[in-house]
């Protein structure tokens, strides 16, 4: 599933991080609504966690505004208006800066995506994906092998031509900068609705989670993302409480595995740092602060990962043998010799597609739960776990 604004999305980035981006100049907006647009009443923001999402009602109108949506994104702000099918564009609006609610057809540049998609039941509107192979789902894998979900391919090797044909409401993207602007800017020429989506570099799980809420709001159906999130919250809250009422160690967490001589580390600001913490786990680099991922030489990371208790998310191996493979060195590694080792690749689909990656975004309550397990079974009566498993 290169570096993200997280390690957590390295093995993501590694599957599908060559997607179509966009430069921010095509796409920010500068417009801004007219007195005659705002017909009623400005409401709140509708977003409580996200940091990179604000969705605002101004009367018949919603107002969404995309944050900083790469790594390293500064005082960048994308904002799109939502009108109902067979409404009228108020004056004051760019045309090109509106969507059409409810979205019909979708294009989805990220496996996370389509788990939204799918959880207000909207699989029949993804026709387009990059890297098919990719999905996890049993449902949408079927659309795509019955031809009704198309690979429209990634960056210079993106099927711009397939995607005009398939005439998506809108295409969604991720943004890991904006050095590939030139492959979405075309889209854009060719009268293509492009959306970022910034739901990964999102610090905090709930934050991350509350994306749903964008996809209830371009496909009407708002109550039910609001129904999904408040669920997901409140699984999440009670989990991270009852762990944290207890009086227990805190085991010392390392994550990864190095790439060439280089370990791209998640910083201590991190999804997955958040989520080892309220695990009731101590991250090895919970001090350190980024807004990526950072590189440090493998001897570097040899010195902490010496203290490590256990040793989680390590890229997509599925044996210990694969670890020695990449340098005999990290079998010295206690944690290693003690094969406290577990990676979040036990849901795999045939084509390679990680569920991890899919619908552990919008369900971080089983993250939590599943290294809660790893950390401190004695919390958990249950020990299965859902994302993860042991690397023996």
């Amino acid at each position: 599933m290169i570096k993200l604004s997280e390690g957590y999305l390295k093995h993501f980035s590694v599957k599908i991080v060559f997607f179509v981006l966009a430069v921010f100049i095509l796409l920010s907006c500068s417009d801004h609504v007219s007195s005659r647009v705002a017909a009623g009443k400005k409401g709140p923001n509708l977003i409580q966690f996200a940091n990179r999402l604000s969705i605002e009602k101004e009367g018949n109108i919603t107002k969404v505004t995309i944050i900083n949506p790469w790594q390293g994104a500064d005082n960048v702000s994308m904002t799109w208006y939502l009108l109902k099918r067979g409404d009228m564009i108020p004056a004051g609006i760019d045309p090109e800066k509106v969507i059409f609610i409810p979205v019909r057809k979708i294009i989805c540049m990220s496996t996370t995506h389509l788990a939204m998609v799918s959880a207000i039941n909207e699989d029949k509107a993804v026709i387009g994906m990059s890297g098919i192979q990719y999905i996890y789902s049993p449902v949408l894998r079927q659309m795509a092998e019955s031809g009704l979900i198309k690979d429209v391919g990634y960056e210079s090797n993106l099927n711009k031509e397939l995607i005009v044909n398939l005439a998506p409401d809108l295409v969604m993207i991720y943004g890991v900068g904006n050095e590939s602007s030139g492959y979405v800017g075309k889209l854009l020429e060719l009268g293509v609705k492009v959306m970022y989506n910034a739901d990964y570099l999102e610090t905090e799980p709930l934050a991350k989670a509350e994306w749903i809420k964008l996809f209830g709001t371009i496909f009407c159906h708002e109550s039910a993302a609001d129904s999904i999130f408040s669920a997901e919250s409140k699984a999440y809250n009670e989990l991270k409480s009852m762990i944290a009422g207890k009086n227990m160690l805190r085991p010392k967490v390392m994550l990864g595995l190095p790439f060439k001589d280089t370990w791209f580390v998640s910083p201590g600001n991190s999804f997955i740092s958040t989520l080892i913490s309220d695990a009731g786990g101590d991250y090895l680099w919970k001090d350190s602060k980024s807004s990526v991922s950072m590189p440090l030489g493998l001897e570097n990371v040899w010195t902490k990962a010496m203290n490590a208790d256990y040793w989680l998310n390590i890229s997509t191996v599925m044996s210990r043998d694969e670890i020695s493979l990449v340098d005999a060195r990290l079998s010295s590694i206690p944690c290693f010799k003690k094969e406290n080792l577990y990676n979040n690749n036990r849901r795999i689909a045939p084509g390679g597609g990680n569920d991890f990656w899919e619908s552990g975004a919008i369900h971080p309550h089983l993250i939590l739960r599943d290294i809660g397990v790893i950390l401190h079974p004695e919390l958990f009566p249950d020990k299965n776990l859902y994302y993860y498993r042991k690397i023996e």
